[in-house]
């Protein structure tokens, strides 16, 4: 295993705590284990998409959650062996619950959430408010004048 120190950062860089904050969270969490698997893409140029293999969960047993740019999804599986007579001689399904978090950036928002054949597709979308986004300004050709008076004229 792996360790970073990011101490000279928080040395010598002001108001980066959060980025070296979520390099350290990025770190602690690509130790933990991989499941459920997932991907996550882009299908636009400011749309993405996180799709995660969740086969034999049911939407009622799937929550997604977005709370200060971090999206949680969690599986909380309702127990099978219920007595409902399934005698299992191998029992390889994971059906075990699970929490996936995603630090999302700022304006980047949830869109919509399907599932579908056993993928949860969560596609999020980056709104930029109006303040922030590029305009274009119009170059005047200097002050204008008060109409009938062109400047003080010696008498």
């Amino acid at each position: 295993m792996r360790t970073y120190d990011f101490t000279p950062l928080y040395r010598s860089a002001v108001g980066f705590d959060r980025l070296a904050g979520l390099l350290e969270s990025a770190a602690r969490t690509s130790q933990e284990n991989g499941w459920p698997p997932y991907n996550i893409e882009t299908t636009g140029e400011n749309a993405y998409r996180i799709e995660i293999a969740v086969a034999g969960f049911k939407p009622d047993e799937l929550n997604i959650e977005v709370k200060e740019n971090l999206l949680t999804v969690t599986g909380r599986k309702t127990a099978n062996d219920d007595g409902n007579g399934r005698n299992f001689l191998h029992r390889g399904l994971a059906e075990r619950d699970f929490e996936r978090r995603f630090q999302l950036a700022d304006y980047v928002v949830v869109k919509t959430a399907d599932l579908v054949n056993g993928l949860l597709s969560i596609d999020l979308e980056r709104e930029l408010p109006e303040a922030l986004k590029p305009r274009r300004i119009e170059i005047g050709g200097g002050s204008k004048l008060i109409e009938g008076k062109k400047g003080k004229a010696a008498a």
